[in-house]
């Protein structure tokens, strides 16, 4: 099973560039998560001041906002995608990250196998 796991910053916009100390011990946690073979991908984001957001409303209209986002509560700094046998383990790597003032939030990634057949049917053009 895949996993994604978002990183929550629980800090001001002008903290958000890493020191080399902390980006030292997060390169340390990355590489025990490849040399484990649970790493599929990572990345971490810049801040909300360079972001935007598209909004969709009913009809489909879309509506641009430029960052930061005065209506976010909270904002994804990073993430991970792990391969883990279950949740529990996921949740176990999460718990082994050297994160500091910051929320890491486990989610299962949908597999094709986990819709019924006449979705996969549609995605798959029948």
């Amino acid at each position: 099973m895949r996993f994604m796991m978002f990183m929550y910053p629980e800090i001001n916009e002008e903290d958000w560039a890493p020191s080399a100390e902390g980006v030292a011990e997060m390169s340390r946690y990355n590489e025990e998560l490849r040399k484990a073979g649970m790493l599929l991908a990572l990345d971490g984001l810049h801040s909300p001041t360079e972001g935007a957001s598209v909004s969709f409303d009913g009809e489909g209209v879309k509506a641009v906002t430029d960052g930061p986002f005065a209506e976010a509560k909270e904002v994804v700094g990073g993430y991970w995608i792990i391969q883990a046998r279950s949740k529990d383990e996921a949740v176990e790597w999460a718990k082994r990250c050297p994160g500091r003032d910051c929320r890491i939030e486990v989610r299962r990634v949908f597999e094709m196998e986990d819709f019924p057949e006449d979705v996969q049917a549609a995605v798959a053009g029948g």
